[in-house]
């Protein structure tokens, strides 16, 4: 499909075509009154039903009145009523929406209540409750109508919100540090704007009609003021003697509903980057002048190591009872480390390292001992389980950046793959939006994207998987982390651009000068010893072995280690011959209602009575912080 070129993007034909038509419409109505001077009000006895002529090209009405003014004044009236009640119907409730869907609690009691109230009355008949009560004038209608339609964008906004803040690339964006009203207006309003653009669509054409409604009831446009609901009103008495005079301002209403929902649906494509029409960016400001305040710390700074996590103990609320993801976990990382945390999916590795950032559920998690200790370059050293969301939100991206999974789902959809490096640019360093695209380009260099000059203008789903990764690496590295998360940034590649990204992830480690540190979450050992300095294994919420990465590897001092390690597939073993691949029987248990004993005896082969007695502790098995949580260590 051709297009044309704009300074802010390309808009595709019909997008043009309709706005041109719509535009049209609008210049007719607020213009046409400039160039058609006669009065639409101008009684004419003599002219009653006259045929159309030079002075009246449309004929005249019953008292005579110019039936072409009276469309031209009647169109800016419909056209005003109805834009300005959807105007302000789409604004309040999308914003109601908005912060109802994310925030939660308060607000979002507020909007669902406030909502169904409105709702629970039947349109027509409020409106025309109102204009009773207050008279019919154009102030009135549009403030009844902007009520009524404000529901239906709460209720969409809210809808929409709801699917939209679990994406990963809204986590990520507050894994970066941006604020609330920069994640609802920059990140979840562009994502849920097309149905939105959709409903408007639908509030502008049904305003224009209930507006001819009301008029036509008399409760609307107060006479001889023209509008299309009173031209339809009289035209229709007379439509025995005068059948034209009904089709003008019918014609009009239909012709102006068709214009304004196909340009909605032009829009609402161009606000999907993924369809056949290219999308239109948003523009994104400036960082605000005010968070570029420093943190104030929590705690002396007393700790060396970059992470500390102490006994950190994290619950869940469920349907089912209350149950412990994570269980008295503790873990360090040095700077300059890179610590790789390794355990089977339902292990509490991801919910260990979201906890460390502060992104955990609100709603339904909830740490319930420990302290997360992240000290900052500066020295300043800050607990991150009971900081508040300030605090939070200025150590996120600039001190703690974090990569996720799945880069399809952790790119925002809407922004080319420049804005959203920018954008975490811009909200953590005090830079202008030309120095944020320089490093941005730099950061795409560093990372070893090819053509970085042109990426920067694509979207995500014009990369492959390995390219979105490293355009997630850039953006967590682009405000120069001193702690890097990776949430089995592997899982979803191929063999050949997995091991290119740990490459990667090792070498932009190195060229920190020991400055970063990395907390790796996998659940394949067979990639840890390729990037990790040390290994903390986790099973049932538990750290059940941690050491250096070739102690581990070489002498595993826990079953489940050892098990973990034989599940590697390993080719051309002794003989020339391979052997079969070996599996862990079972699963991993639910926490639910709690494990009295050791989590893995059910699936271990070394197990014993008193492994179902009590929980064994960390001990050190071995010099070099080499600790194993199984009373039979020693028997591995």
């Amino acid at each position: 499909m051709s297009r044309l070129r704009f300074p802010s993007g390309s808009i595709s034909r019909p997008i043009v075509f309709n706005l041109t038509l719509l535009g049209l419409l609008i210049a007719i109505a607020l213009f046409g009154p400039m160039i058609w001077r006669v009065d639409p009000t101008s009684i004419s006895i003599t002219g009653r039903f006259a045929a159309p002529s030079q002075a009246h090209p449309l004929g005249q009405d019953e008292f005579g009145r110019d039936v072409l003014s009276r469309l031209i004044h009647g169109g800016r009236i419909s056209l005003s009523v109805a834009f300005a009640a959807a105007a302000i119907a789409a604004v309040g409730g999308s914003i109601a929406g908005l912060v109802g869907g994310y925030l939660g609690r308060f607000w979002e009691f507020a909007t669902l209540r406030l909502a169904d109230v409105v709702l629970a009355f039947p349109p027509i008949l409020l409106a025309l409750l109102v204009a009773s009560l207050f008279g019919p004038s154009v102030v009135t209608l549009i403030s009844v109508l902007s009520v009524l339609y404000m529901p239906d964008f709460a209720r969409i906004a809210y809808g929409e919100t709801l699917s939209v803040k679990r994406m990963e690339y809204v986590e990520a964006m507050q894994a970066l540090g941006a604020g609330t009203l920069r994640i609802l207006f920059r990140t979840l309003f562009p994502n849920i704007a097309g149905p939105l653009l959709v409903q408007f669509s639908l509030t502008v054409s049904h305003a224009i009609i209930v507006e001819a409604g009301l008029s036509f009831l008399g409760l609307g446009i107060v006479p001889p003021t023209p509008s299309w609901g009173l031209m339809i009103r009289t035209a229709r008495s007379f439509m025995e003697v005068n059948p034209i005079g009904l089709l003008w301002p019918s014609l009009c209403l239909v012709l102006t509903i068709f214009v304004v929902n196909r340009l909605c649906d032009s829009l609402q494509e161009a606000f999907d980057p993924r369809s056949s029409t290219r999308g239109i960016p948003f523009l994104i400001g400036r960082r605000r002048s005010s968070e570029t305040t420093a943190p104030v710390p929590l705690v002396p700074a007393e700790e060396k190591a970059r992470l500390a996590v102490e006994n950190l103990r994290v619950q869940f609320a469920t349907r089912s009872g209350t149950t412990t993801a994570v269980h008295d976990v503790s873990i360090d990382i040095k700077p300059g480390e890179i610590l790789a945390l390794v355990g089977e999916s339902g292990s509490g590795k991801s919910v260990t390292s979201l906890s460390i950032n502060g992104l955990l559920p609100a709603k339904i998690a909830r740490i319930d001992n420990g302290r997360i200790l992240i000290t900052t370059r500066n020295g300043e050293v800050f607990d991150t389980a009971h900081a508040d969301h300030k605090t939070l939100r200025r150590l996120r991206g600039s001190e703690v950046a974090t990569v996720f999974q799945e880069p399809m789902t952790s790119l925002n959809p809407v922004y080319r793959i420049g804005d959203q490096i920018v954008e975490a640019i811009l909200a953590n360093r005090d830079v202008g939006r030309e120095e944020a695209g320089k490093i941005a380009l730099s950061m795409l260099q560093k990372v070893g994207m090819s053509d970085p000059q042109r990426r920067l203008k694509q979207f995500p789903h014009e990369l492959s998987g390995g390219m979105r990764q490293r355009a997630l690496i850039a953006q967590a590295l682009s405000c120069d982390p001193s702690l890097l998360i990776a949430d089995e940034p592997t899982t979803a590649l191929d063999v050949t651009i997995q091991a290119e990204i740990l490459q990667l992830i090792k070498s932009l480690q190195e060229e920190s000068c020991g400055r970063m540190s990395v907390l790796f979450v996998t659940h394949n050992l067979g990639i840890v010893a390729q990037i990790a300095d040390r290994v903390a294994v986790m099973y049932a919420g538990r750290v059940v072995e941690t050491g250096p990465t070739g102690q581990i590897f070489a002498h595993p001092r826990h079953p489940y280690t050892r098990r973990l390690l034989e599940c590697i597939p390993r080719l051309g073993e002794a003989g020339g011959e391979g052997r079969r691949l070996v599996t862990i029987p079972g699963t991993v248990p639910s926490s639910l209602n709690g494990i009295p004993g050791c989590a893995f005896a059910e699936r271990c082969d070394m197990v014993q009575a008193s492994c179902h007695e009590a929980v064994p502790p960390l001990v050190e098995v071995t010099s070099g912080l080499h600790k194993s949580r199984c009373f039979f260590w020693q028997s591995i």
